[in-house]
């Protein structure tokens, strides 16, 4: 989750499209120009570890979109696919 986050401050598009399921990948990321991602909380894990096959991060990252400040909360699903964990969906506001 937080290379992720990360990937979005720099606009990392390639990162972020190789650690997206396959199954719900957009074909491109859309950056939106003005957005500055300025942190990341990190507020509940479920799952997610070596003996797991999927989990879930609920997180709250904080922006400013044209000098005005505001966040992002969203319960995000993670699935291990290939070996490797990959995001698969989120539910914004969950």
């Amino acid at each position: 989750m937080r290379s992720r986050y990360a990937a979005f401050a720099v606009e990392d598009e390639a990162y972020l499209l190789r650690t997206w399921h396959p199954g719900t990948r957009p074909p491109r990321v859309e950056f939106e120009r003005g957005m500055r991602w300025t942190g990341l909380e990190i507020e509940e894990v479920s799952g997610g570890t070596s003996f797991h096959t999927a989990g879930t991060v609920a997180f709250r990252a904080r922006y400013a979109y044209r000098g005005q400040p505001g966040e992002l909360r969203e319960k995000s699903r993670f699935e291990r696919h290939e070996g490797a964990w990959v995001y698969v969906d989120g539910v914004v506001g969950g």
